[in-house]
């Protein structure tokens, strides 16, 4: 229990500390925010509790083709903002088409046999 403790107090620390740092720099705070410090801990933490570096691999693998849909809310969210469009909407726009892209990415990923393993 200590541990998934120090788990989340280590991740809530590094969250914190990214959306502090772009307050006074968006750039560094954007470097911050985009290494990819949450994946890190996810392998982290799951070889920590498996020892398994085949359970690693395919989480790094299925990080890699996961990211793409992803940057499609950096793309999406300042043309939107940039458009004079409210935040929250800009965002809920953003949002919608990244799901859409994830859910477009798991079909192909489905499709080609990737889901399977």
């Amino acid at each position: 229990m200590l541990f998934y403790a120090l788990k989340t107090i280590v991740t809530l620390i590094l969250i914190i500390a990214a959306a502090e740092i772009a307050k006074r720099s968006s750039l560094i705070g954007g470097l911050v925010a985009s290494v990819p410090i949450v994946s890190v801990m996810a392998m982290v933490w799951l070889y920590v509790d498996t020892q398994d570096a085949e359970k690693v691999a395919m989480l790094a693998r299925s990080i890699l083709w996961l990211v793409l849909p992803s940057l499609s809310l950096f793309v999406s969210l300042p043309i939107l903002l940039n458009q004079g469009i409210n935040f929250w909407i800009s965002l809920a726009g953003s949002l919608a088409v990244m799901i859409a892209c994830y859910l477009l990415m798991l079909f192909v990923l489905g499709q080609s046999g990737f889901l399977d393993h």
